[in-house]
């Protein structure tokens, strides 16, 4: 059995076969999605179907929460979340559905996500957690959004635990070339920018074999390498270059 773990994909649906292909999957191997299925991407319907009918697990990422947010259980649309999810993507999501029914089954299914798990050696989260904070003090903004607090602390969170996560691309680190993985004290950021114009890569890490698979969502490049080979340890006291959604 292989632990897979995905970052984000963001809508790219071949891309996302492309790579599992590449990891060769057998029916042993757990795939853990660390969210941002959606969004950016041409087939963000596709990518959730994918996943929900394969029973896979996913975390919830930010763009699942804002899109979750829009759409409320058992209420009317929300304009205001919906408006803000639009613009980070949102739009390219609902492009990608014709059927109403799929829609609302896919947005009842993104509700039931969980904002982390804990693997016990591994603790599996989209953003990251307040160093400041203990984990049952923190919430879905924390689990889902932040950044700096989180990849700027000097000390890993857990003693015995690695953390993973998405959400921040890594070539937005300072000296993190796209498509390298990112670690700080006690975690890894496996997010290379598959949407983004100037990386195009997708990942997935076996982190038992500490393999790391990659196809790029552009020019359909793919490479194979080990978790050292792919990793740039990055000064936690810098910052990065800028930010996105």
């Amino acid at each position: 059995m292989r632990r897979i773990l995905i970052g984000d994909v963001h809508g790219h649906y071949q891309g996302l076969m492309d790579l599992l292909a590449l990891v060769e999957l057998i029916n042993a191997d757990q795939l853990y999605f660390l969210g941002d299925l959606i969004d950016r991407g041409p087939d963000s319907n596709k990518v959730v179907e994918f996943v929900k009918s394969h029973d896979h697990t996913c975390l919830m990422g930010n763009h699942e929460q804002m899109m979750c947010h829009a759409f409320p259980p058992n209420q009317a649309t929300d304009p205001w979340f919906l408006q803000m999810w639009l613009g980070a993507g949102g739009r390219d999501t609902l492009e990608s559905y014709h059927d109403p029914e799929q829609l609302q089954a896919h947005v009842e299914w993104l509700h039931t996500l969980p904002l982390y798990l804990d693997l016990g050696d591994l603790w599996l989260v989209h953003a990251g957690l307040d160093p400041t904070r203990p984990p049952e003090a923190q919430t879905e903004r924390e689990f889902c959004w932040i950044r700096n607090e989180f990849h700027q602390a000097q000390e890993p969170y857990f003693a015995d635990k690695l953390i993973v996560t998405g959400h921040t691309i890594t070539f937005t680190f300072k000296g993190v070339s796209p498509g390298q993985l990112a670690q700080g004290p006690g975690w890894l950021d496996i997010d290379t920018g598959a949407y983004h114009p100037k990386s195009g890569w997708m990942t997935a890490l076996d982190i038992d074999q500490k393999q790391v698979y990659q196809v790029n969502v552009f020019d359909h490049d793919s490479r194979i390498c080990s978790l050292a080979e792919a990793t740039d340890w990055i000064d936690t006291r810098t910052k990065r270059h800028w930010l996105f959604f």
